[in-house]
């Protein structure tokens, strides 16, 4: 099979995943493949006529696709050679580009060095339950400290590498290819990579209004439902009491992100866990890359049986067992460190970052973040993909608004992190500012 005759295929069977008149399904099919790296930048797409004749539409339904790819800065006409796809942001690319002075992509805690260390004792660390450290569901110490925060027994818990698996385990086992998922508008890219990976039709719904939640599922009959406790990026605390009450009247699962849930801030109160509410139907995910540190990859997830028990058979058929080192360590840094202090800290680099940003970047406007590691700021008149390219020209690392939303909006935003140390944060304002006056130019 000829590599246009891949694409073809490819845009086929994404067609299906998209709602709309021919033209918008036919964009939103192409921008998929491009934003999932399955159209690699610099791919010359198929002409008008033949892609056309190939996928069983008009000519100027290919147009007016490629039209609205161009416009949304996916692809671009080269003229007498054709349309071409344009490098393009991904979420999975914010871990994987090159050296820059300082990273406000990556909503983590980003050095270990606030940490209390426990006692130094490979012996310790090298012990499991099993012996050869292949314990499916997790070390059963790690597991008991996590049940007491969340409010589940321990054998509720399933210790994973990082929430990104828990929300990934999650698609694995609800979702098949075509069913729909519920979001909010934003919503973290990295759920939003995986539910697209597996194939799912990712929904936008106004996630915050009952009614509008209501409506969404009577409409879309989706698989499940993605929320987040503090959202990301957004870093607002949102009532979602409604959404478990209607998904469980629905008999919908729930994919509730607590990632971020200890992070309040000014007497915030703490999200409260959806499972009480829907307690036959949510899965509860959670990490320690924002209390501890990014690098530990341990998370865990928590689910009612016989959920559970598929959920931890996919997680042994994905990698057999969690790391039992970094489980051992990771016991003994949540024994060691409650997150008060390092929320405190947060607080005071948050307040640093948004006092450096209004006084260097009085033209971008941004909600204080009630909670999270981010903050949502809004570049008037600005394609924030673009900026992003300049931005890490001078030294700094953003994530573009365009990969937290299902259909590539917010193009004007940008998820800033502040959890760098307060030089850091000073010198990616210095940067950003100059990266600015770089883009009016």
């Amino acid at each position: 099979m000829g590599r246009e005759d891949t694409l073809v295929t490819l845009v086929r069977d994404r067609l299906r995943l998209h709602q709309g008149p021919p033209s918008r399904r036919l964009a939103g099919a192409l921008a998929d493949l491009a934003q999932t790296g399955l159209i690699s930048p610099g791919t010359r797409l198929p002409s008008e006529r033949d892609l056309a004749q190939a996928v069983g539409v008009s000519r100027g339904t290919v147009a007016a696709a490629f039209n609205t790819l161009c416009e949304e800065g996916l692809c671009e006409r080269r003229h007498g050679s054709g349309t071409y796809v344009l490098g393009t942001p991904s979420f999975g690319g914010l871990l994987q580009a090159g050296a820059v002075r300082a990273d406000l992509s990556t909503s983590v805690v980003p050095d270990p060095s606030h940490l209390v260390l426990p006692p130094a004792d490979p012996a310790d660390l090298l012990r499991a339950p099993s012996g050869h450290g292949y314990d499916a569901m997790g070390d059963p110490r790690l597991r008991a400290v996590l049940a007491g925060g969340e409010g589940a027994g321990p054998a509720g818990v399933l210790v994973t590498a990082g929430a990104q698996q828990g929300i990934d385990l999650a698609a694995r086992v609800l979702l098949r290819p075509g069913d729909r998922v519920l979001v909010g508008d934003p919503a973290y890219g990295g759920a939003l990579s995986v539910f697209r990976r597996a194939g799912a039709h990712v929904v936008a719904a106004d996630l915050g209004t009952p009614a509008a939640v209501e409506e969404a599922l009577a409409r879309h009959r989706p698989a499940a439902v993605y929320v987040a406790g503090v959202d990301n990026p957004t870093g607002a605390v949102p009532p979602l009491r409604h959404v478990a009450e209607l998904a469980r009247d629905a008999e919908v699962t729930v994919v509730e992100d607590r990632a971020l849930a200890a992070l309040v801030y000014d007497g915030t109160p703490p999200p409260e866990p959806l499972a009480r509410v829907h307690p036959y139907g949510t899965v509860t995910v959670g990490s320690l890359s924002k209390v501890l540190w990014g690098g530990l990859r341990v998370g865990w997830l928590t689910a009612p049986e016989p959920l559970l028990a598929r959920l931890t058979e996919a997680k042994v058929d994905a990698d057999l067992a969690t790391s039992a080192v970094a489980q051992r360590l990771a016991t003994g840094l949540l024994e060691r460190n409650p997150v008060r202090p390092w929320l405190a800290e947060l607080a005071r680099r948050r307040e640093h970052f948004l006092t450096a940003l209004s006084a260097y970047l009085p033209e971008w406007t941004w909600e204080r973040p009630a909670g999270g590691l981010s903050v949502w700021a809004r570049l008037p008149g600005t394609d924030t993909d673009r900026f992003a390219v300049v931005a890490r020209e001078h030294g700094v690392a953003v994530a573009p608004g365009s990969l937290f939303s299902p259909d590539g909006r917010h193009r004007d935003r940008l998820r800033l992190s502040f959890a760098l140390p307060p030089g850091l944060l000073d010198q990616a304002i210095a940067g950003l500012a100059q990266a600015w006056r770089a883009y009016e130019r």
